[in-house]
C-alpha cells in the first residue's frame, strides 16, 4: 500500500502514539496531507523510484511492478514476470540515434533479470538462471552500461548482454554499489568496501579488476552513498560512519556513534555495546553533499561534511528502527520508521542554559568519539560545541505497517 502525501494540509485523527516523542494535532510547520491511498500491491513495498515527471514505480515482496500517475495516482501499468520478491530496482535512460528513453530493471530471488518499457508494461528482456539473487543495481549512464551486485559483479550494456565480470567474492556478495570517478566503482561486500575499475578498449571491449580493498570496518556495512564528487560514505552495523576520500579511497573522517549514559552517583559511561545490536545499526544514509543524515536504531544523527562533527541528533526519534531518511534543506528533513510513522524534523538551536529541553533527553545522554584521546572524558550533547537539537515539526499518520521507503 502507498500513500500518496503532497502540499497542503488537515488535520489527522488522533492515532494512540509510543513513548518516545508526541505531537498534537496543531502542526504548523507540517504542509502535508494524505490525498490517495495507491492500492495494488499485496505484500511489502520496499521500492520506490521516479520513472520521470509524472510517473513513478513501486515493487517489493510479492514480485509486482506497478507503475503509476503521480498526479492522479492512477495504476498505468502492471508489470508482471518475477515468481519470487524483488531484490533490487531502478531506472535506466540511453540515448540511441538522438532519442532518449527510459526503462526499468528488476532483480529478483528468482536469480533472474529483467528490463521492462514502463510505456507498454512489455517485458524486453530477460536473464534467468543466475548463479545467484542479484542485491543491487547501479546504472553508468555516461558508458550506457549498467552492474549488477550478487556473489560476483557483473556489467550489461543496453540489450542485456553481459560485457564483462569480476570473480566470485564470497557467500555475503555484494550488497551495495556505487560510482566513482575515474570509471570505478564501490562495492560493499560484508566488512569491506572493494574498489573496481572499468577499462574501455579501442574495440569498445570491457574489462572489471579489483584495484583495492578497504577493510577499515569492523563490522558489515549497511549503507554506501556518494556524497559529492570528491567523497563518499560508509555506514556499518556497529555505528561506524566513514567518510573516503572518491579519488585515492583514504579516510577522510570517521565517526563511531557512541550513546553514553551519565548518571549522578553512578557509572559515569554506558556504551553502546551494551544495547541491542539493531540500536548500533547504521540501517540508511542519505545526504545532500553538505551534511549526512544517518538513521542509527530508532535514532537520527547529523553529520557536517565541512567540520567532520555531528551537529545534531536524537536518539529516541521513532519507538522502531528508521528505515529511510530524507534530507529536504540543510535544516529540514524527515524519516520513516519500523512503527509505521513518517515524521518531519528541523534542525534548531538547544534552549539556553536554564531553559529546559522540550525533550529532557540532552542532560541524560552523552555523545562520544571511539578515537578520543584516552582520559579525555566524553562530553554531553549540550556541551559539546555546535551541537544542535532535532524538533518534530510533523507527524504523518496513515500506514498500518513499517514505512520502508520515501520518495521525495
Amino acid at each position: 500500500m502507498l500513500r500518496w502525501i503532497l502540499g497542503g494540509r488537515e488535520a489527522q485523527g488522533s492515532v494512540e502514539k509510543g513513548p518516545v516523542l508526541c505531537i498534537g494535532e496543531e502542526q504548523p510547520k507540517n504542509w502535508f496531507t494524505e490525498l490517495q491511498v495507491l492500492k495494488g500491491h499485496f505484500d511489502i513495498v520496499r521500492f520506490l523510484v521516479q520513472i520521470d515527471d509524472f510517473r513513478c514505480a513501486s515493487a517489493g515482496d510479492d514480485g509486482l511492478v506497478l507503475v503509476w500517475n503521480v498526479e492522479t495516482g492512477e495504476r498505468l501499468q502492471e508489470l508482471r514476470g518475477h515468481s519470487q520478491q524483488i531484490t533490487a530496482m531502478t531506472t535506466f535512460t540511453c540515448n540511441k540515434g538522438g532519442a532518449s528513453h527510459t526503462s526499468l530493471i528488476t532483480a529478483s530471488s528468482d536469480r533472474s533479470l529483467s528490463l521492462w518499457d514502463p510505456d507498454t508494461g512489455h517485458r524486453v528482456q530477460t536473464i534467468s538462471d543466475l548463479q545467484s539473487s542479484v542485491k543491487c543495481l547501479l546504472v553508468l549512464e555516461r558508458l550506457c552500461v549498467w552492474v549488477s551486485g550478487a556473489e560476483e559483479l557483473c556489467v550489461w550494456n543496453e540489450d542485456f548482454q553481459l560485457q564483462c565480470q569480476s570473480q566470485n567474492h564470497s557467500d555475503a556478495g555484494i550488497t551495495a554499489l556505487i560510482e566513482l570517478p575515474k570509471n570505478c566503482i564501490a562495492a560493499a561486500v560484508d566488512k569491506d568496501i572493494v574498489i573496481f575499475r572499468l577499462t574501455v578498449s579501442t574495440d569498445s571491449s570491457m574489462s572489471v579488476a579489483e584495484v583495492r580493498r578497504l577493510s577499515d570496518h569492523q563490522d558489515r556495512i549497511r549503507a554506501l552513498i556518494n556524497v559529492n564528487d570528491g567523497l563518499f560514505a560508509s555506514g556499518s552495523h556497529a555505528s561506524e560512519l566513514i567518510l573516503w576520500d572518491a579519488i585515492d579511497w583514504n579516510i577522510h573522517g570517521y565517526e563511531h556513534i557512541l550513546w553514553e549514559e551519565s548518571q549522578v552517583g553512578a557509572q559515569p559511561e554506558i556504551r553502546l555495546a551494551a544495547h541491542k545490536p539493531s540500536e548500533m545499526s547504521i540501517q540508511h544514509l542519505t545526504t545532500n553533499g553538505r551534511h549526512i543524515l544517518a538513521a542509527v536504531g530508532g535514532g537520527l544523527y547529523v553529520y557536517s561534511v565541512l567540520s567532520k562533527a555531528v551537529v545534531a541528533y536524537r536518539k529516541c526519534a521513532h519507538d522502531s528502527n528508521v528505515l529511510h531518511t530524507m534530507l529536504a534543506s540543510d535544516s529540514q528533513l524527515m524519516s520513516c520508521s519500523e512503527d509505521g510513522s513518517l515524521r518531519m524534523w528541523e534542525i534548531q538551536d538547544l534552549p539556553l542554559p536554564g531553559e529546559p529541553a522540550s525533550s529532557g533527553f540532552f542532560g541524560m545522554w552523552t555523545f562520544g568519539r571511539s578515537n578520543k584521546p584516552p582520559g579525555v572524558a566524553p562530553k554531553k550533547a549540550a556541551e559539546a560545541a555546535g551541537i544542535r537539537t532535532l524538533e518534530l515539526t510533523g507527524d504523518l499518520i496513515g500506514h498500518s505497517g513499517a514505512v520502508q521507503v520515501g520518495l521525495a
